[in-house]
């Protein structure tokens, strides 16, 4: 085969693809204990740190349309984790806030960022440095598509 043309190794998007798969397969086991799948443990993430919010707001937050977001929550809902209320201001906007057992979860995950920053071996600064290079990069990309 000709050696020109492009290949895996030097993909960026292979290495985020693969470090992706990684990090979530690191999760899976430990989300388990909880009972949350990696979705749900985000929401989960939202709501601990901010409380009550709007299903607009965790959308945004998370960058997830309301089509996969709903069933995210309606199965947080069934685990009693979370509470879903039409708001009386505006009937149209959905409230969404952790249930007692939601907030209670919030002190079995605390470990979770410390385990997976050991798993992944980096220093404190590299970890800060990854985040906010892989924050430029995602708007980059999202700024290049709107301009298309």
């Amino acid at each position: 085969m000709p050696d020109s043309g492009p290949r895996l190794d030097d993909q960026v998007c292979f290495a985020l693809y693969a470090a992706s798969r990684a990090v979530t397969n690191l999760y899976r086991p430990l989300l388990d204990k909880l009972g949350l799948t990696y979705p749900q443990y985000l929401v989960m993430l939202v709501l601990w740190e901010h409380g009550s919010r709007q299903v607009k707001e965790l959308g945004k937050a998370l960058d997830l349309d309301s089509g996969t977001l709903s069933p995210l929550l309606k199965r947080l809902e069934k685990l009693g984790l979370i509470r879903r209320e039409r708001r009386a201001e505006d009937e149209r906007s959905v409230s969404v806030t952790p249930t007692e057992a939601g907030i209670a979860l919030q002190e079995r995950a605390t470990c979770l960022p410390d385990t997976i920053a050991d798993a992944m071996g980096l220093n404190p600064q590299a970890l800060d440095d990854l985040r906010d290079t892989l924050r430029q990069l995602t708007d980059s990309v999202q700024n290049y598509r709107l301009a298309r």
